[in-house]
């Protein structure tokens, strides 16, 4: 049977959601595969990825999230490359889904979830690594003093207090079906923190943590670490966080290090990894 290879666009993502589903993550439903395959900020998206059919079906399916960013002062467009599944009877076709991915020019491609076999792949395509060394910090219930400042998760406070860059990195993701949002204020100061929770598996149990994905003032969210590790495990049941130091600046107290921890790669003929982060990717938008 003949496999034709397409990009995605947005009247085949309600077809391309069911097949993620059935054979990637149950856990998602189609409806919300739909609502992660559509980013919502504004960019010059050409497609949401590829996907391949067969007989009119679809058999496989490699997701990418485009951005535009002004990075050192100059327009540049990302394709984060994301989710990628084939049905097990046509793996011989996931590689053309890959050349049509990084066929596109004029892009730096990011890929911050690969797994082992991908990474072999990708260091074979010229992908770098970067330096994810990763805190993870417990959250404990550590008692509150007043005056110490103040976490809020509503969205009008969010929006009132951010301005510059922080403000329209909290619009663009605002919508997003991953992230989540909250701001720390104290004595006049503030730190916009953006965050996804995710499952762990210990000890034949799932247990919760979150990622910290963005952080707008590093000295403010060390600073009122504790007040925010107790506000993450009475509101969302989570144990702890794991924070890249690359995103939050040096380990906090009372954390432990992970040099292996989530590998993430890039290709660029002009950036460095210090000019990758976590923003605008599948990261922020598929919570698996």
């Amino acid at each position: 049977m003949e496999v034709a290879l397409a990009p995605i666009t947005r009247a085949d993502v309600p077809a391309v959601a069911e097949f993620l589903h059935y054979y990637l993550n149950r856990r998602m439903s189609p409806e919300e595969w739909a609502r992660s395959i559509q980013a919502p900020w504004k960019s010059s998206a050409p497609n949401h990825g590829f996907f391949l059919t067969a007989g009119g079906s679809v058999v496989g399916a490699y997701l990418a999230y485009y951005s535009d960013r002004e990075i050192a002062g100059k327009l540049e467009q990302f394709c984060n490359l994301a989710a990628w599944c084939v049905h097990p009877d046509y793996r011989s076709h996931s590689l053309r889904l890959l050349r049509a991915l990084l066929g596109q020019e004029g892009y730096h491609f990011t890929d911050l979830s690969p797994g082992p076999h991908v990474m072999a792949l990708n260091a074979r395509l010229k992908f770098r690594t970067i330096d994810t060394t990763t805190a993870l910090i417990p959250h404990l219930p550590w008692p509150t003093w007043p005056g110490r400042g103040r976490i809020s998760c509503d969205p009008a406070v969010i929006e009132n207090t951010l301005i510059g860059e922080a403000l329209d990195v909290y619009r663009d993701h605002a919508g997003a079906n991953a992230a989540r949002h909250l701001v720390l204020l104290r004595d006049g100061e503030w730190c916009y923190v953006m965050y996804r929770k995710d499952r762990r598996k210990r000890l034949r149990r799932l247990v919760f943590l979150v990622s910290i994905l963005y952080v707008s003032n590093p000295r403010l969210f060390h600073q009122m670490a504790r007040p925010l590790g107790r506000h993450l495990l009475l509101r969302h049941a989570a144990l702890g966080s794991l924070a890249e130091l690359r995103v939050i600046g040096r380990r906090p107290p009372l954390s432990s290090l992970r040099r292996d921890f989530r590998p993430k790669m890039f290709r660029s003929p002009t950036l460095g990894e210090e000019q990758i982060d976590n923003l605008y990717s599948e990261l922020t938008c598929v919570p698996w």
